[in-house]
């Protein structure tokens, strides 16, 4: 074990709170109930949002059915019928989730088929029953802030002549939270946040000045698609898909409003802020535990000596084969070293033709393949140098070559064949002896060496220690001039990338009269080529082939080998026997990963080290990594830190998720300082409005939403402006609560087109009642 600074046993943090990926649960949502106390002429609240539905009676203090504005079409082919399943029941069956559907396109309704199905589902759900075939209640319907003609005028259509209701009325749903919430005639600020759009309305006693209304196209749909292909992003092979209903649970879930977004950004990725901010979500996974049936100690002793004996086996007929084949190389060197020397005294021209009638193609060809076999025969005999040195006294003490020193002209072909063998045999025998002096030798001078260091540290400690940091230091000096050479040659234009080029241009200029020393060396000794042939001047120096060196990074890699090699070797002494220098002061540890800094890594996998590391540092395999529970569990797993923050946050800066729009302060910064009357004494409209700042909707359900809006809002009114910023009791239901709060008051006496007005006056007209769009024609 090597020294540490550290204590033995560092402290381990605490494991992080692991939350599941949620999803919808199939068949555990119940069927939606059936009202019983249907009474015609009272109006029916139609809360008509893009993600849910709420709709009652506005006899009932709470809507009678609440469900996700969802159709699923499936063909029933037993029975022949198309099916056709809405809200809640939809996840009754996994098979329907395939085939879900929404009528909505963004905030408009593009599919009125399915919105036909939807409304026949409410009013069955709420027991409704016509005597004359028509529905005998009047409606409160919600529709979206500046919502176009052609909407209108279809839904009017659809309700007048499809059901026959008798009379119609359409609001905002941020307007009518507000009406719930007040006393229907207040003065203040709406602040609506839907699935499709974020609404800011002013409201001066009750009636909502839709001049000066804004809209931001930013609401929990886009929210939860930014959040998705933000982790599509940040996790690109992650193994499981997310879709809609995970990212809106992930949003709903763990995602919040900062208070001061840019100075929580700077410090989110601190490790003291990551570890309470860091989220860590688990999607499900399945992992197939192996068993295996374990073997005894005596089975495997014996496996392992069948395969030590069928190895031996396959060495021994390896070596004979390589034997013979060897054996048979060198006949046929040997045949064609005579063929070449008896035909000596042939021209070129006749040589030739005997090699061409021997196979071969040409004399070059010929040469190749000669050079081929020896080259082959060398790399065998020094192969056979480098074997088991353990035989090699038995073999030259006991091994005997008679037929080495007899002449060919004394003995047979069989004897000829043997001496050629021994030949090889001796050859191998002197060549191991040859090394085995060369390693007694190395180690002679070795352990003078380690007997002279010894020595000095029994000596003087101290002074070998400096020596030693003083010689390490030198090392790593320049093996990092080494590393800068080699990036330095990956870059052209870089002083050595330059020299590496001109000699290569040398190189290629030596047959064109190029004027360096070595080309007019080579040139000189034209004649002297090793193959004779006058072309090829290259090697006959032996300078010349350091061009390869010049030319090519291999020589600086093999010495970044061996100066790192030294480094270990001297790190390893001063380990050893400097009880100052410890495993930190090493090169690899001064250099390593240090996972605490590396802003990307507490990014993608939080506050804690990564795990596939420390198994690599235990020396498990690959395979054992990647087939490991815990690596499988961590692969499947989600951090969310940066994310919490920023998706909310485009509701401030839509910049951040590509809007060109204004945010939610500066737009009221500017309504009560410009677009009103701007007088923040006790009469002026945005002194009242300021009192009464409301928020509404799905997003006012994230934490720290109303303190963002109050602290971002009194950073622009006048000190000593009195501020009153509030949620809606239920920012969900309460626009349903208005609608009926409204239906049941004198407001609504007169705010109603009946379908007579709608056959005189057509689809284009409004009844302006406070709580609504306005025609601004």
């Amino acid at each position: 074990m090597l020294p540490s600074k550290r204590e033995s046993k560092e402290e381990k943090l605490p494991q992080q709170e692991v939350h599941y990926l949620k999803d919808i649960q199939i068949g555990s949502n119940k069927p939606e109930p059936f009202y019983q106390n249907y009474q015609p002429q009272v109006p029916i609240a139609l809360d008509l949002g893009t993600s849910t539905w709420r709709v009652g009676l506005t006899n009932s203090p709470e809507p009678n059915n609440v469900f996700p504005g969802i159709i699923s079409r499936h063909r029933d082919r037993r029975a022949l019928k198309t099916l056709t399943i809405i809200g809640n029941d939809v996840y009754a069956d996994a098979s329907l989730k395939s085939t879900t559907k929404t009528p909505f396109d963004g905030p408009l309704i593009t599919n009125w088929d399915y919105i036909e199905f939807m409304l026949d589902y409410s009013f069955e759900h709420l027991g409704v029953t016509s005597n004359n075939g028509k529905l005998n209640n009047p409606i409160i319907m919600t529709e979206p802030i500046t919502c176009t003609y052609h909407q209108r005028k279809t839904m009017y259509e659809l309700l007048f002549e499809a059901y026959q209701v008798p009379k119609i009325s359409f609001g905002l749903d941020s307007l009518f939270s507000f009406y719930y919430n007040t006393n229907g005639h207040s003065t203040g600020l709406v602040i609506g946040t839907g699935n499709e759009s974020t609404s800011i309305i002013p409201v001066i006693e009750g009636k909502a000045l839709m001049t000066q209304a804004k809209r931001i196209d930013w609401g929990g749909d886009q929210s939860q698609s930014y959040l998705s292909k933000l982790l599509s992003l940040k996790y690109p092979y992650f193994p499981n898909k997310l879709n809609s209903t995970h990212t809106t649970n992930l949003f709903q879930d763990f995602c919040y409003v900062s208070e001061d977004y840019n100075r929580e950004l700077k410090h989110i990725l601190d490790m003291d802020v990551l570890e309470k901010k860091d989220i860590v979500v688990q999607a499900p996974v399945d992992i197939a535990v192996k068993v295996e049936n374990k073997k005894t100690e005596e089975e495997l002793a014996k496996q392992a000596e069948k395969r030590k004996e069928q190895g031996k086996r396959l060495q021994k007929q390896a070596q004979q084969k390589r034997l013979e084949k060897l054996v048979e190389k060198q006949e046929e060197w040997e045949y064609y070293v005579k063929l070449k020397e008896d035909n000596s005294h042939l021209s070129a021209t006749e040589f030739e033709e005997i090699l061409i009638k021997a196979g071969f193609e040409d004399a070059d060809d010929f040469k190749k393949y000669l050079v081929s076999l020896e080259r082959t025969l060398k790399r065998a005999a020094a192969a056979q140098q480098q074997g088991d040195g353990e035989d090699a006294n038995a073999d030259s003490e006991t091994m005997t070559w008679p037929l080495v020193d007899i002449p060919d002209d004394q003995l047979n072909e069989e004897q000829i064949k043997e001496k050629r063998k021994q030949k090889l045999h001796k050859a191998n025998v002197e060549a191991r002896e040859r090394n085995r002096e060369l390693k007694r030798q190395e180690e002679e001078i070795k352990a003078r060496y380690e007997k002279e260091q010894q020595e000095w540290r029994e000596r003087d400690l101290d002074d070998w220690c400096t020596a030693k940091k003083v010689n390490l230091a030198e090392l790593i000096s320049k093996l990092k001039n080494r590393q800068k050479l080699l990036e330095s040659m990956k870059d052209r234009k870089s002083a050595a990338a330059q020299q590496r080029m001109k000699n290569i241009a040398e190189l290629a200029n030596d047959e064109t009269g190029s004027t360096s020393a070595a080309s007019r060396k080579r040139r000189r000794n034209a004649n002297a080529t090793i193959d004779n042939d006058p072309n090829d001047t290259f090697g006959t120096n032996d300078d010349d082939w350091n061009a390869y060196r010049e030319i090519s990074n291999q020589s600086v890699e093999e010495e970044l080998e061996i100066i790192n090699k030294s480094i270990l070797e001297v790190e390893e002494d001063l380990l050893k026997y400097d009880p100052n220098f410890y495993h930190e002061d090493t090169f690899a540890a001064a250099n390593s990963f240090d996972w605490k800094s590396s802003v990307l890594h507490k990014f993608i996998h939080g506050p804690r080290p990564n795990i596939t590391i420390a198994m690599q540092a235990d020396g498990l395999s690959p395979d054992e990594i990647a087939n490991h529970p815990d690596i499988i569990k961590k692969n499947h797993q989600i951090h969310l830190n940066v994310e919490r923050i920023r998706v909310p946050e485009i509701l401030f800066q839509p910049s951040i998720g590509g809007l060109d729009q204004a945010g939610i302060s500066e737009i009221i910064g500017d309504l009560l300082r410009r677009r009103l009357d701007g007088n923040f004494q006790l009469a002026g409209q945005s002194y009242a409005m300021a009192q009464n700042v409301f928020i509404t909707g799905g997003l006012a359900l994230l934490p720290g939403f109303r303190n963002r809006i109050e602290r971002d809002t009194r950073g622009f009114l006048p000190i000593g402006t009195p501020l009153n910023v509030r949620t809606a009791k239920d920012p969900l239901l309460d626009a349903w609560h208005g609608m009926s709060k409204w239906a049941n008051s004198e407001d609504s006496k007169d705010a109603y087109v009946t379908r007579a007005e709608f056959e005189e006056y057509g689809p284009e007209y409004i009844k302006e009642h406070g709580l609504g769009n306005a025609c601004i024609l």
